[in-house]
């Protein structure tokens, strides 16, 4: 059974949404960070990024206590305002490629300790540190967790009518999304919706892990405090068949010693390998790779594949459903027997590109000599991911890149 609540959001003005909003901070370069401060001053990147003289050198405890500060001053200024009574939201983004909409709500500490709510990604403990201290010195979290629950004809019937009404945000961003957002407070509503959730058994979580480790962390911390908003996250739940997954690329800095031919020889044992030449190949499905050395583009061809029967069964061992995804078996024979990685996520001999961007920026990378061999990957699906989930297996790092991603300050969720 699965809980969410409505809350009071903080949440911009709706003459200001299409000038607060942002990117999450991490998107931007430089050039376009400082732009958007500089002619932006309603901007959320003035909260998230409060300005300091020598802020390299500002401890984190005084950064954060400037977000905080920062943040109180949008509210002050009229920037932001906060909802009379608790509720939910539909929210629906708009890319070139794809739409996307599901309902933010709060989600259950308990149901994320009882395993209710699942993950499949590890953590890395100074970050979940790193974050919890920020939600305990800022007292607010704009970034909800992305989760998946099964596709339910109810709920996506509900959907439907609910976008025929007038929604509250309906604007468009710089780089060409289309963002609207739709208030549910009638009690009505909020108890049916509440009722849906509480039929569905487990929810999965499909992109952020660290913040929902850090809000568990803050509640062992500060719950005898007795803030209830501690007991909760903020989360946007999304069918499962709406997600996007994309794969997360690899390109290597050398050969570990290896010759070309030699490379090509240990390849051999595992993969049934094609010459590509020039030709832009990308894998097709699942066991294939793409490859780009030295000039050319490769198609790898995992032999084992024809051996494994049926993926999807729940009568793979726990062992089987790890062995069989892409980014392990790249990883079990290619990247550590071969290039002597063994830390995915701290071997500075290798960087991951996001399967969004075109395969001709592995090639571009390659071919300038910082890197000297790329591999492409067919992207993970939903059934891979719930599988790991409920085993209690964990993904190798940079496995998947998923969509959508939310709007920081959009909304923000006050502890």
């Amino acid at each position: 059974m699965s809980k969410i609540i409505p809350f009071k959001a903080v949440r911009p003005t709706p003459d200001k949404i299409g000038l607060v909003t942002c990117r999450n901070y991490d998107d931007y370069s430089s050039a376009e960070l400082a732009a958007w401060l500089s002619f932006n001053p309603y901007s959320f990147l003035h909260v998230i990024n409060p300005a300091f003289v020598n802020s390299q050198k500002t401890t984190l405890d005084k950064r954060y206590k400037g977000v905080a500060l920062k943040y109180q001053d949008f509210k002050n200024d009229g920037v932001f305002l906060k909802e009379d009574k608790s509720v939910f939201y539909l929210y629906q983004i708009q890319t070139k490629n794809n739409t996307f909409i599901g309902i933010v709500a709060g989600t259950s500490i308990e149901d994320y300790k009882n395993n209710v709510i699942k993950k499949h990604e590890d953590t890395l403990q100074y970050r979940v540190e790193l974050f919890k201290d920020y939600l305990h010195q800022t007292s607010f979290n704009t970034e909800p967790v992305l989760i998946t629950y099964p596709d339910n004809l109810e709920i996506n019937n509900w959907i439907s009518e609910k976008k025929k009404e007038q929604p509250i945000y309906d604007f468009s961003t710089t780089n060409k999304e289309k963002h609207t957002l739709w208030k549910i407070e009638s009690d009505k509503e909020i108890a049916w919706l509440q009722t849906q959730f509480e039929k569905i058994p487990e929810l999965y979580i499909a992109d952020g892990h660290h913040r929902s480790a850090s809000a568990e962390l803050l509640y062992d911390e500060d719950k005898h405090l007795g803030n209830q908003n501690l007991n909760y996250f903020m989360s946007f739940l999304i069918a499962e068949s709406n997600v996007k997954i994309y794969e997360f690329n690899r390109i290597i800095r050398d050969l570990n010693g290896n010759s070309k031919d030699d490379f090509l020889k240990k390849l051999a044992q595992n993969f049934i390998i094609k010459t590509k030449e020039q030709e832009l190949w990308k894998p097709q499905s699942k066991f294939e790779f793409g490859m780009y050395l030295d000039g050319d583009f490769y198609a790898l061809f995992y032999k084992q594949s024809n051996s494994i029967s049926d993926l999807s069964s729940r009568a793979q061992s726990r062992e089987t459903i790890l062995e069989n995804l892409d980014a392990q078996i790249l990883y079990d024979k290619v990247l550590q027997p071969i290039l002597g990685i063994e830390d995915l996520r701290n071997d500075e001999r290798i960087e991951y590109i996001p399967g969004k961007q075109s395969i001709l920026t592995i090639k571009e990378l390659v071919d300038e000599g910082e890197f000297e061999v790329g591999f492409m990957l067919f992207p993970s699906d939903i059934s891979e991911i719930k599988a790991l989930a409920d085993n209690n297996l964990i993904m190798p790092p940079k496995s998947t890149y998923i969509e959508p991603k939310f709007r920081s300050g959009l909304m923000v969720y006050e502890l």
